[in-house]
Protein backbone atom coordinates (compact mmCIF):
# COMPACT_ATOMS: atom_id res chain seq x y z
CA UNK A 1 0.00 0.00 0.00
CA UNK A 2 2.97 2.21 -1.03
CA UNK A 3 2.20 5.47 -2.80
CA UNK A 4 4.71 8.71 -3.73
CA UNK A 5 3.20 10.43 -0.18
CA UNK A 6 4.51 7.59 1.68
CA UNK A 7 7.96 6.28 -0.19
CA UNK A 8 8.60 10.33 0.52
CA UNK A 9 7.39 9.75 4.53
CA UNK A 10 9.58 6.70 5.01
CA UNK A 11 6.40 4.54 5.90
CA UNK A 12 5.69 1.01 4.67
CA UNK A 13 1.24 1.75 3.95
CA UNK A 14 0.29 4.76 3.37
CA UNK A 15 -2.12 4.73 6.22
CA UNK A 16 -2.18 7.97 8.30
CA UNK A 17 -2.93 7.10 11.76
CA UNK A 18 -5.00 9.81 13.84
CA UNK A 19 -5.44 9.20 18.03
CA UNK A 20 -5.20 10.69 21.23
CA UNK A 21 -3.11 7.84 22.48
CA UNK A 22 0.40 7.24 22.52
CA UNK A 23 0.41 3.50 22.85
CA UNK A 24 -1.78 3.72 19.43
CA UNK A 25 0.12 6.25 18.05
CA UNK A 26 3.64 4.12 18.33
CA UNK A 27 1.85 0.74 17.37
CA UNK A 28 0.62 2.41 14.22
CA UNK A 29 4.38 3.77 13.00
CA UNK A 30 5.74 0.09 14.04
CA UNK A 31 3.05 -1.85 12.10
CA UNK A 32 4.47 0.41 8.71
CA UNK A 33 1.51 2.80 8.76
CA UNK A 34 2.06 6.90 10.35
CA UNK A 35 1.24 7.39 13.74
CA UNK A 36 -0.29 10.91 14.65
CA UNK A 37 -0.45 11.57 17.94
CA UNK A 38 -3.54 14.14 18.88
CA UNK A 39 -2.41 17.37 21.00
CA UNK A 40 -5.79 18.70 21.71
CA UNK A 41 -6.44 17.44 25.55
CA UNK A 42 -2.68 18.12 26.44
CA UNK A 43 -3.05 21.58 28.44
CA UNK A 44 0.04 21.38 30.40
CA UNK A 45 3.11 20.74 28.25
CA UNK A 46 5.01 18.77 30.59
CA UNK A 47 2.14 16.04 30.06
CA UNK A 48 3.08 16.65 26.29
CA UNK A 49 6.46 16.37 26.56
CA UNK A 50 6.04 12.82 28.86
CA UNK A 51 4.27 11.52 26.40
CA UNK A 52 6.06 12.05 23.36
CA UNK A 53 9.06 10.85 25.12
CA UNK A 54 7.16 8.05 25.54
CA UNK A 55 6.29 7.89 22.23
CA UNK A 56 9.20 8.33 20.38
CA UNK A 57 11.03 5.24 22.56
CA UNK A 58 8.17 3.05 21.74
CA UNK A 59 7.72 3.85 17.70
CA UNK A 60 10.72 1.66 16.74
CA UNK A 61 12.52 4.60 14.76
CA UNK A 62 9.58 4.82 12.20
CA UNK A 63 8.18 8.06 11.72
CA UNK A 64 5.26 10.02 13.52
CA UNK A 65 3.60 13.40 13.86
CA UNK A 66 1.22 15.50 15.73
CA UNK A 67 -2.18 16.83 15.20
CA UNK A 68 -2.99 20.30 16.81
CA UNK A 69 -6.04 22.67 16.85
CA UNK A 70 -5.21 26.21 16.08
CA UNK A 71 -6.98 28.82 13.73
CA UNK A 72 -5.26 31.21 11.46
CA UNK A 73 -6.80 34.16 12.76
CA UNK A 74 -7.36 34.90 16.05
CA UNK A 75 -8.77 37.33 18.50
CA UNK A 76 -6.52 39.77 20.45
CA UNK A 77 -6.67 40.04 24.39
CA UNK A 78 -9.43 37.77 24.86
CA UNK A 79 -9.33 35.58 27.93
CA UNK A 80 -10.58 32.12 28.69
CA UNK A 81 -12.37 34.17 31.56
CA UNK A 82 -13.93 36.87 29.08
CA UNK A 83 -15.15 33.89 26.91
CA UNK A 84 -17.02 31.99 30.22
CA UNK A 85 -18.70 35.37 31.20
CA UNK A 86 -21.04 35.02 27.97
CA UNK A 87 -22.59 32.09 28.97
CA UNK A 88 -26.18 33.09 29.70
CA UNK A 89 -27.50 31.39 32.75
CA UNK A 90 -30.39 29.51 31.25
CA UNK A 91 -27.91 27.28 29.62
CA UNK A 92 -25.96 26.75 32.55
CA UNK A 93 -29.15 26.18 34.51
CA UNK A 94 -29.94 23.49 31.73
CA UNK A 95 -26.87 21.43 31.98
CA UNK A 96 -27.65 21.46 35.62
CA UNK A 97 -31.12 20.11 34.84
CA UNK A 98 -30.41 17.39 32.70
CA UNK A 99 -27.31 15.94 35.29
CA UNK A 100 -29.53 16.00 37.82
CA UNK A 101 -32.15 14.29 35.69
CA UNK A 102 -29.84 11.10 34.95
CA UNK A 103 -28.34 11.75 38.79
CA UNK A 104 -24.85 12.19 37.70
CA UNK A 105 -22.91 12.69 40.56
CA UNK A 106 -20.58 15.82 41.39
CA UNK A 107 -16.96 15.86 41.07
CA UNK A 108 -15.25 15.69 44.23
CA UNK A 109 -14.27 19.30 46.24
CA UNK A 110 -10.89 20.56 44.30
CA UNK A 111 -11.21 18.09 41.36
CA UNK A 112 -10.57 19.73 37.79
CA UNK A 113 -12.39 19.10 34.55
CA UNK A 114 -10.68 16.39 32.82
CA UNK A 115 -11.47 17.58 29.49
CA UNK A 116 -11.49 21.37 28.73
CA UNK A 117 -11.87 23.25 25.36
CA UNK A 118 -8.78 25.34 26.40
CA UNK A 119 -6.80 22.93 24.41
CA UNK A 120 -8.52 24.49 21.19
CA UNK A 121 -7.37 28.28 22.05
CA UNK A 122 -4.18 29.68 19.92
CA UNK A 123 -1.62 30.11 22.90
CA UNK A 124 -1.94 26.68 24.24
CA UNK A 125 -1.67 24.94 20.52
CA UNK A 126 2.00 27.32 20.42
CA UNK A 127 2.82 25.75 23.51
CA UNK A 128 2.62 22.29 22.46
CA UNK A 129 3.98 23.32 19.15
CA UNK A 130 6.93 24.82 21.23
CA UNK A 131 7.36 21.21 23.12
CA UNK A 132 6.91 18.81 19.69
CA UNK A 133 9.55 20.75 17.67
CA UNK A 134 11.82 19.35 20.27
CA UNK A 135 11.65 15.55 18.67
CA UNK A 136 12.21 14.11 15.73
CA UNK A 137 7.98 14.85 14.09
CA UNK A 138 7.76 14.30 10.63
CA UNK A 139 4.17 15.82 9.96
CA UNK A 140 2.19 18.38 11.79
CA UNK A 141 -1.19 18.27 10.88
CA UNK A 142 -4.18 21.06 11.80
CA UNK A 143 -7.65 20.12 11.99
CA UNK A 144 -8.80 23.96 12.15
CA UNK A 145 -7.73 24.96 8.84
CA UNK A 146 -4.94 26.28 7.86
CA UNK A 147 -2.01 27.00 10.84
CA UNK A 148 -0.98 30.71 11.02
CA UNK A 149 1.49 31.28 8.38
CA UNK A 150 4.57 31.79 10.85
CA UNK A 151 3.85 28.43 12.03
CA UNK A 152 3.89 26.88 8.63
CA UNK A 153 7.04 28.57 8.37
CA UNK A 154 8.63 27.22 11.57
CA UNK A 155 7.71 23.41 10.14
CA UNK A 156 9.47 23.92 7.18
CA UNK A 157 12.56 25.05 8.19
CA UNK A 158 12.71 22.05 10.61
CA UNK A 159 12.36 20.02 7.63
CA UNK A 160 8.16 19.01 8.87
CA UNK A 161 5.53 18.52 6.08
CA UNK A 162 2.36 20.39 7.05
CA UNK A 163 -1.24 19.19 6.93
CA UNK A 164 -4.62 20.76 7.27
CA UNK A 165 -7.87 19.12 7.08
CA UNK A 166 -10.70 20.24 4.52
CA UNK A 167 -14.51 19.45 3.57
CA UNK A 168 -14.46 21.02 0.99
CA UNK A 169 -12.26 21.88 -2.75
CA UNK A 170 -13.04 25.53 -1.22
CA UNK A 171 -11.36 25.18 1.77
CA UNK A 172 -8.73 23.17 0.48
CA UNK A 173 -7.55 25.57 -2.45
CA UNK A 174 -7.16 27.90 0.59
CA UNK A 175 -4.41 25.26 2.12
CA UNK A 176 -2.50 25.42 -0.86
CA UNK A 177 -2.12 29.06 -1.37
CA UNK A 178 -1.34 28.97 2.89
CA UNK A 179 1.75 26.86 1.53
CA UNK A 180 0.25 23.66 3.34
CA UNK A 181 2.28 20.28 1.89
CA UNK A 182 -0.56 17.84 2.25
CA UNK A 183 -4.01 18.13 2.40
CA UNK A 184 -6.53 15.95 4.23
CA UNK A 185 -10.16 15.31 2.66
CA UNK A 186 -12.44 15.13 5.34
CA UNK A 187 -15.67 13.68 4.41
CA UNK A 188 -19.02 13.71 5.87
CA UNK A 189 -18.85 10.41 7.68
CA UNK A 190 -15.95 11.29 9.53
CA UNK A 191 -15.55 11.45 13.22
CA UNK A 192 -15.27 14.61 14.82
CA UNK A 193 -15.72 18.01 13.39
CA UNK A 194 -17.00 17.44 9.97
CA UNK A 195 -18.60 19.10 6.77
CA UNK A 196 -21.56 18.13 4.61
CA UNK A 197 -20.10 16.56 1.36
CA UNK A 198 -19.73 12.61 1.59
CA UNK A 199 -15.97 11.15 0.93
CA UNK A 200 -16.77 9.51 -2.36
CA UNK A 201 -17.68 13.28 -3.43
CA UNK A 202 -15.14 15.02 -1.75
CA UNK A 203 -11.89 13.46 -2.24
CA UNK A 204 -11.83 13.57 -6.37
CA UNK A 205 -12.94 17.45 -5.86
CA UNK A 206 -10.06 17.98 -3.34
CA UNK A 207 -7.31 16.08 -5.80
CA UNK A 208 -8.45 17.98 -8.62
CA UNK A 209 -8.48 21.46 -6.70
CA UNK A 210 -4.86 21.15 -5.39
CA UNK A 211 -3.26 18.89 -7.57
CA UNK A 212 -0.19 18.13 -8.03
CA UNK A 213 -0.41 18.54 -3.73
CA UNK A 214 -1.19 14.97 -2.11
CA UNK A 215 -4.21 14.24 -0.38
CA UNK A 216 -5.29 11.86 2.27
CA UNK A 217 -9.06 10.92 2.38
CA UNK A 218 -10.71 10.99 5.46
CA UNK A 219 -14.11 9.71 6.86
CA UNK A 220 -16.14 6.36 6.58
CA UNK A 221 -12.82 4.33 5.61
CA UNK A 222 -12.09 1.42 7.86
CA UNK A 223 -11.25 -1.79 5.12
CA UNK A 224 -8.69 -1.91 2.78
CA UNK A 225 -11.27 -2.14 -0.07
CA UNK A 226 -11.98 1.44 1.07
CA UNK A 227 -8.53 2.05 0.98
CA UNK A 228 -8.09 0.97 -2.45
CA UNK A 229 -11.28 2.74 -3.28
CA UNK A 230 -9.52 6.01 -2.22
CA UNK A 231 -6.82 5.63 -4.18
CA UNK A 232 -8.62 5.30 -7.40
CA UNK A 233 -10.17 8.66 -6.55
CA UNK A 234 -7.10 9.98 -6.70
CA UNK A 235 -5.81 9.96 -2.77
CA UNK A 236 -1.93 8.97 -1.79
CA UNK A 237 -3.25 7.77 0.87
CA UNK A 238 -5.55 7.31 4.13
CA UNK A 239 -6.16 9.03 7.07
CA UNK A 240 -7.88 7.18 10.17
CA UNK A 241 -9.44 8.00 13.16
CA UNK A 242 -12.31 6.00 14.71
CA UNK A 243 -11.13 2.96 13.50
CA UNK A 244 -8.48 2.59 16.69
CA UNK A 245 -10.95 3.49 19.53
CA UNK A 246 -11.52 0.06 20.28
CA UNK A 247 -7.77 -1.64 19.55
CA UNK A 248 -6.66 -3.24 22.40
CA UNK A 249 -3.73 -0.63 22.86
CA UNK A 250 -6.14 2.35 23.43
CA UNK A 251 -7.25 3.76 26.21
CA UNK A 252 -10.55 4.81 26.69
CA UNK A 253 -10.91 4.38 30.37
CA UNK A 254 -14.31 3.42 29.96
CA UNK A 255 -15.49 0.09 29.75
CA UNK A 256 -19.25 1.17 29.31
CA UNK A 257 -17.88 3.46 26.23
CA UNK A 258 -16.06 0.69 24.98
CA UNK A 259 -19.07 -1.58 25.40
CA UNK A 260 -21.61 1.22 23.51
CA UNK A 261 -18.92 1.17 20.91
CA UNK A 262 -18.86 -1.98 19.75
CA UNK A 263 -22.34 -2.09 19.93
CA UNK A 264 -22.85 0.55 17.69
CA UNK A 265 -24.15 0.41 14.16
CA UNK A 266 -23.12 2.80 11.27
CA UNK A 267 -26.41 4.62 11.67
CA UNK A 268 -25.75 5.43 15.57
CA UNK A 269 -24.22 8.94 15.29
CA UNK A 270 -24.98 11.88 15.05
CA UNK A 271 -23.36 15.32 13.22
CA UNK A 272 -24.20 17.69 16.98
CA UNK A 273 -23.10 20.80 17.91
CA UNK A 274 -23.03 19.30 21.55
CA UNK A 275 -19.79 19.19 22.50
CA UNK A 276 -17.97 22.27 20.76
CA UNK A 277 -20.60 23.94 19.31
CA UNK A 278 -19.30 23.24 15.29
CA UNK A 279 -20.90 20.08 14.51
CA UNK A 280 -19.03 17.27 15.21
CA UNK A 281 -20.26 13.63 14.79
CA UNK A 282 -20.36 11.41 17.46
CA UNK A 283 -22.47 8.75 19.26
CA UNK A 284 -25.68 9.79 19.60
CA UNK A 285 -26.65 9.94 23.30
CA UNK A 286 -29.57 10.98 25.51
CA UNK A 287 -27.07 13.68 26.03
CA UNK A 288 -26.98 15.08 22.38
CA UNK A 289 -30.45 14.54 21.83
CA UNK A 290 -31.63 16.82 24.75
CA UNK A 291 -29.14 19.54 23.17
CA UNK A 292 -30.95 18.96 19.57
CA UNK A 293 -33.99 19.18 21.45
CA UNK A 294 -36.25 22.54 19.62
CA UNK A 295 -37.53 22.65 23.11
CA UNK A 296 -33.95 23.19 24.87
CA UNK A 297 -32.01 26.29 24.75
CA UNK A 298 -30.05 25.29 21.98
CA UNK A 299 -26.33 24.98 21.89
CA UNK A 300 -24.32 28.12 21.95
CA UNK A 301 -21.54 28.86 19.33
CA UNK A 302 -17.61 28.18 19.82
CA UNK A 303 -15.83 28.23 22.09
CA UNK A 304 -19.12 28.99 24.61
CA UNK A 305 -19.94 25.46 24.21
CA UNK A 306 -16.99 23.49 25.39
CA UNK A 307 -16.60 25.99 28.00
CA UNK A 308 -20.40 24.99 28.89
CA UNK A 309 -20.01 21.76 29.02
CA UNK A 310 -16.43 20.91 30.20
CA UNK A 311 -17.42 19.99 33.86
CA UNK A 312 -20.29 17.65 32.80
CA UNK A 313 -18.67 15.62 30.03
CA UNK A 314 -15.83 14.73 32.96
CA UNK A 315 -18.64 13.85 35.05
CA UNK A 316 -20.55 11.92 32.43
CA UNK A 317 -17.00 10.18 31.58
CA UNK A 318 -15.59 9.61 35.15
CA UNK A 319 -19.20 8.04 36.46
CA UNK A 320 -19.94 6.70 33.37
CA UNK A 321 -23.71 7.27 32.88
CA UNK A 322 -24.27 5.53 30.20
CA UNK A 323 -27.27 7.09 28.54
CA UNK A 324 -25.05 10.66 28.41
CA UNK A 325 -21.86 8.71 27.94
CA UNK A 326 -20.37 9.44 24.35
CA UNK A 327 -17.46 10.40 22.29
CA UNK A 328 -16.28 11.58 18.80
CA UNK A 329 -16.48 8.51 16.33
CA UNK A 330 -17.49 8.38 12.41
CA UNK A 331 -19.86 5.89 10.65
CA UNK A 332 -17.49 3.24 10.46
CA UNK A 333 -18.38 2.67 13.83
CA UNK A 334 -20.51 0.11 12.65
CA UNK A 335 -17.36 -2.08 11.39
CA UNK A 336 -15.53 -1.76 15.00
CA UNK A 337 -17.65 -4.96 16.36
CA UNK A 338 -14.49 -6.43 18.47
CA UNK A 339 -11.73 -5.31 20.39
CA UNK A 340 -8.07 -5.75 18.39
CA UNK A 341 -4.27 -4.89 18.20
CA UNK A 342 -3.47 -2.49 15.92
CA UNK A 343 -1.26 -4.76 14.37
CA UNK A 344 -4.48 -6.92 13.56
CA UNK A 345 -6.43 -4.24 12.14
CA UNK A 346 -3.67 -3.53 9.21
CA UNK A 347 -3.34 -7.26 8.36
CA UNK A 348 -7.24 -6.87 7.74
CA UNK A 349 -6.22 -3.44 6.26
CA UNK A 350 -3.52 -5.23 4.03
CA UNK A 351 -5.49 -8.11 2.90
CA UNK A 352 -8.39 -6.21 2.07
CA UNK A 353 -6.54 -4.09 0.28
CA UNK A 354 -4.75 -7.26 -2.00
CA UNK A 355 -8.22 -8.37 -2.64
CA UNK A 356 -9.83 -5.26 -3.93
CA UNK A 357 -6.50 -4.21 -6.02
CA UNK A 358 -7.29 -7.84 -7.44
CA UNK A 359 -10.83 -7.96 -8.11
CA UNK A 360 -9.98 -4.40 -10.35
CA UNK A 361 -7.02 -6.19 -12.16
CA UNK A 362 -9.57 -9.30 -13.02
CA UNK A 363 -12.11 -6.42 -14.18
CA UNK A 364 -9.71 -4.80 -16.65
CA UNK A 365 -8.29 -8.06 -18.12
CA UNK A 366 -4.99 -8.44 -15.92
CA UNK A 367 -3.81 -10.68 -13.20
CA UNK A 368 -3.68 -10.37 -10.33
CA UNK A 369 0.22 -9.56 -8.81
Amino acid sequence: MQTELSRKLGVEHAVFGFTPFPAVAAAISRAGGFGVLGAVRYTAPDDLKRDLDWLDTHAGGRPYGLDVVMPAKKVEGVTEADVEAMIPPEHRQFVRDTLARYGVPELAEGEASGWRITGWMEQVARTQLDVAFGYPIKLLANALGSPPADVVARAHDRGVQVAALAGSARHARKHREAGIDIVVAQGYEAGGHTGEIATMVLTPEIVDAVDPLPVLAAGGIGSGQQMAAALTLGAQGVWLGSVWLTTTEADLHSTALTRKLLAAGSGDTVRSRALTGKPARQLRTEWTDAWDDPAGPGTLPMPLQGLLVADAVSRIQKYEVEPLLGTPVGQIVGRMSSERSVQAVFDDLTRGFEKAVDRINRIAGRSGT
